[in-house]
């Protein structure tokens, strides 16, 4: 069994930026991610609210530069996806489906995944019409048609921001009307570029390079409309808001948890001694890149102060 002073289950922003703070305060590190480096960012064709990024920047050349800084400060790097977790005590094991691990400190910074439409379409255009977040890519789509799936509170306020940039926003429900808080409905049937279009759901999504077209079902009758988007247009936005589903699974019962989000203090404490959390995977307000790199920054210094205290030494 291999033993570290921090172990980073996650390598994404939340979990390089962890690792630079842990790997700085000279304590050996390991980062395991399951799948690849950079987590959810590397989907993303272009970054443009992270500060410092290049002028032309897409999630893959962000993560790439924050593995390297990770890895310059000491941290290790293991591909593994952890199957089962002893949290308990003054040392964290971990099993995982290549090899088993053990630490003083634990940082969980395996994110959250938009929940999907799941129709055809949806994943060969994502990144190329099809979005899950408003606060990443609506400057997009300035001028342009968009089109946003959903009718809970963040649907509907992602749909009011969207009208910042898009010529028309049209919100898709699959009921006859909204889940979101009174509040939020008000300002929404307030605003004269927002329209709707209730009881139905995207069936089908389908374009060249980017989306042009978007077949809904009326999910009363089964009747299809095609959407298209105009020649001078050429393509138009689908936003989706369906929820999301954060990866925690091999931590229930053995942490709190609110809706499958792990809860923190405001440096990332878990209800765990030894253990933090950051990033998507824990209940928070915003999910962005900057907001997961300042969470994993907060875990990574307090992972370190806990390891001294826990050792007795003096922390500066």
């Amino acid at each position: 069994m291999k033993s570290y002073d921090v172990i980073i289950i996650g390598g994404g922003p939340a979990g390089f930026s962890a690792g630079i703070y842990a790997g700085r305060a000279k304590l050996s590190t390991l980062i395991i991610e399951g799948l690849q480096e950079g987590g959810q960012i590397v989907q993303t064709s272009e970054i443009a609210n992270y500060p410092g990024s290049l002028p032309v920047e897409s999630g893959a050349s962000l993560a790439e530069r924050m593995c390297s800084q990770a890895q310059s400060f000491g941290c290790e790097l293991a591909r593994d996806t952890i199957t089962g977790a002893e949290l308990e005590g003054p040392v964290k094991r971990l099993t995982g489906e290549k090899d088993s691990y053990e630490c003083r400190a634990l940082i969980i910074a395996t994110g959250a995944s938009p929940s999907k439409i799941g129709c055809p379409g949806e994943l060969e255009f994502t990144g190329m019409g099809v979005s899950y977040c408003a606060t990443c890519d609506g400057a997009f789509f300035e001028g342009l048609p968009v089109y946003v799936v959903g009718g809970g509170d963040a649907a509907v306020e992602e749909a009011l921001y969207l009208t910042r940039f898009a010529r028309k926003v049209t919100l898709i429900h699959r009921r006859d009307r909204l889940r979101a808080a009174l509040s939020i409905q008000e300002k929404a049937f307030a605003e004269p570029k927002l329209d709707f279009i209730w009881n139905s759901r995207v069936k089908e999504i389908s374009g060249g390079f980017s989306v042009d077209r978007i077949v809904l079902e009326d999910v009363r009758d089964g009747k299809l409309t095609e959407i298209k988007a105009s020649e001078e247009d050429g393509m138009l936005g689908l936003f989706v808001f369906v929820g999301f589903t954060p990866a925690t699974g091999i931590f229930e019962g053995k942490l709190v948890m609110e809706k499958g989000y792990i809860l923190t203090d405001e440096d990332m404490r878990t209800s765990v001694p030894g253990v933090f959390a950051a990033g998507d995977c824990r209940k928070k307000s915003l999910r962005q890149v900057v907001t997961a790199a300042s969470d994993g920054a907060i875990a990574g210094w307090a992972a370190s102060k806990y390891i001294d205290e826990a050792l007795g030494r003096a922390y500066n």
